[in-house]
């Protein structure tokens, strides 16, 4: 009988996703419109990044598949994204995934961890 490990379970996750996610808090600015048709402009900072997105942590009340721009504070630059996942509010905040419109490994301004990069066991 195979024996399933924690680092098993990652790395087949790891295998499935397109980039690498790596905990990352970067200074960030989210600008877009709400449902009501009222825009928005909220500071945050990222909890998790990868070259197709990132997780934030937001207050403004957003919805799935919506239209955002997600400006980098450090560099000025600028990426049009969506929102993929949007959790239950806790605290007054959400988590966010953003998914950029076009993969941006660069925007982050990182080297991202090889294809076949595996955690170590301890």
């Amino acid at each position: 009988m195979a024996q399933h490990t924690h680092t098993g379970s990652l790395v087949a996750e790891q295998k499935k996703r397109r980039s690498a996610r790596v905990l990352l808090s970067v200074p960030v600015i989210v600008k877009g419109t709400l449902s009501d048709g009222k825009t928005f402009e909220e500071e945050a900072r990222t909890l998790v990044v990868n070259a197709h997105g990132a997780l934030l942590s937001l207050n403004s009340p957003l919805r799935a598949n919506q239209v955002l721009t997600l400006t980098h504070k450090l560099t000025r630059n600028s990426l049009e994204c969506t929102t993929v996942y949007v959790g239950n509010p806790q605290g007054g905040k959400a988590q966010v995934g953003i998914e950029f419109v076009k993969p941006a490994p660069g925007f982050w301004q990182i080297d991202f961890p090889p294809e076949d990069w595996v955690v170590p066991e301890s």
